[in-house]
């Protein structure tokens, strides 16, 4: 397959430079640059088959290398204005495609990605280049015959950003000259908007004194700064979109419930293994009432939700640009053992309503921007990094391909985004992909030291709901 050579109208870095070619950097990404939030996503990739590393330098060369934001390093403050400036240079390949000499016979292969994709997080990436690299790793495990990692600066673009730029770089599977089918969704604008005031409130009284309950999976302070492990697991899109039709919510909805449910019985268990008392284990529960477990979920603000064509987020003006554009919603969870597997969900579809019909993810976007430019990007960070260690999780989910995908000619069989750099010990990211929903998560080892335990429990969650719905033959009418 020929790799795509118009990912975007770029200017080539042999024309004229000029004052577009040295754009300030955006509020959010000045944020993500501020010491509080130096922030990176990692995203894996598993193939079908072994990665033809040449064939893969040579895709790279003709697509990401003219991304304007792929070509372009971290510049210092101009004479004028005093902002930080993304400057076009060259692109070394060098210094960014890695294919180490991996043993293909190498014990526990499995491990070894796991601990190679983990001391990425150790070291940052160097601000004299453009801030992503790609690492190729030729070594077969139990999910894939290899695994392609992409690190990327958070300053350089947000997940619905990052999706649609991968997506420009792939093709089907069953038609290589094809584009992959780009999934969107026109915002619904709300006809009654309440609660915004309330949101706002909320946010400022955890800025000021409102903190999380501390339990077993809220990180200390520093946990922003620590090493951090990656793990994933798939489950059936199919059986999401099944609770989804019988109980007339969305995915979102569904997800929620199943985080819930999933974080209610993982809790329930570390803090059983704290008793003492032998006998006491055996409870049905053994939470501490009244929990405060709240999430930073990821709020995409472009008009147009969804995944977008990568040459119209790149067009000048348009309403769904490329960059950071996103807000926050505090999402409160309610942590404790229901009577049955849908109470879970029922109460997550009647938080997320309240939520829908608020300015919540607004205000924090338009409050950020406002505060960077008045008191910086620094003071600011501080801000909103203390919101954002008061509560206990970060969350997202992202809609995938709707179809099978090759990577410059490597079918893939799963997509696992993660999240860094944020003062959380987890980070929860749903990702879609045809037929499959990935559980991606982003733990701190010394906090979750069992995340496959926490992604049995999401699994096992999801199962029963699914479970339920189907035993009982329920039909929206039912449920409601």
């Amino acid at each position: 397959m020929e790799p795509e050579t118009k990912v975007a109208a770029t200017s080539r870095h042999d024309e004229p430079i000029t004052d577009e070619d040295r754009p300030s950097l955006s509020p959010a990404s000045r944020l993500f640059h501020s010491p509080q939030f130096n922030c990176y996503i990692v995203i894996v990739m598993g193939c079908q088959t072994g990665i033809n590393a040449d064939v893969v330098k040579a895709g790279l060369k003709e697509t990401l290398y003219h991304h304007p934001r792929f070509s372009s390093k971290l510049g210092n403050k101009d004479s004028k204005g005093g902002k930080k400036r993304w400057i076009r240079v060259s692109v070394n390949e060098e210094d960014h495609v890695f294919v180490p000499n991996l043993d293909s016979n190498i014990d526990h292969p499995d491990q070894f990605v796991e601990d190679y994709i983990s001391n990425l997080t150790t070291a940052p990436l160097d601000l004299s280049k453009p801030l992503w690299e790609v690492h190729l790793l030729n070594i077969k495990t139990s999910y894939a015959e290899a695994v392609a990692v992409f690190r990327l600066h958070h300053s350089m673009g947000d997940g619905a950003s990052l999706m649609s730029l991968l997506l420009a770089c792939t093709r089907k599977t069953s038609d290589p000259d094809a584009l992959p089918t780009v999934p969107t969704k026109t915002r619904r604008i709300l006809q009654v908007i309440r609660a915004g005031s309330g949101g706002s409130y909320w946010l400022f009284a955890t800025l000021v004194f409102l903190q999380d309950t501390k339990t077993p999976i809220k990180g200390a302070s520093g946990v922003e700064l620590t090493a951090k492990r990656f793990v994933h697991r798939t489950v059936s899109l199919d059986h999401i979109k099944q609770v989804k039709n019988a109980m007339g919510m969305t995915i979102n909805d569904v997800v929620f419930g199943v985080t819930q449910a999933g974080l209610s019985h993982y809790l329930n268990r570390r803090y059983g293994q704290n008793e003492k008392d032998e006998g006491s284990k055996q409870k049905r529960s053994n939470l501490p009432k009244n929990i405060r477990l709240r999430a930073n979920v990821l709020a995409n603000l472009r008009p147009t939700v969804g995944i977008q064509a990568l040459a119209d987020m790149m067009a000048k003006k348009s309403k769904a640009r490329w960059g950071n554009r996103f807000g926050y919603i505090l999402i409160p969870f309610t942590i404790a053992l229901q009577d049955g597997p849908l109470d879970y969900v029922r109460q997550a579809k009647a938080v997320i309503d309240r939520k829908k019909h608020s300015l919540e993810a607004f205000c924090t976007y338009l409050i950020a921007n406002v505060l960077i430019k008045i008191i910086g990007a620094k003071a600011a960070g501080a801000m909103a990094h203390r919101v954002i260690s008061h509560s206990t999780l970060s969350f997202s989910n992202l809609v995938g391909p709707l179809e099978e995908i090759s990577f410059y000619g490597h079918p893939i069989t799963f997509m696992a985004p993660y999240v860094y750099g944020h003062p959380h010990a987890l980070h929860m990211h749903f990702q879609s992909y045809v037929d499959k929903m990935t559980i991606c998560l982003t733990i701190d080892p010394d906090v979750i030291p069992d995340p496959n335990k926490l992604l049995d429990d999401l699994e096992e969650s999801l199962k029963l709901i699914c479970d339920a719905v189907l035993d009982r033959g329920l039909t929206k009418e039912e449920v409601v």
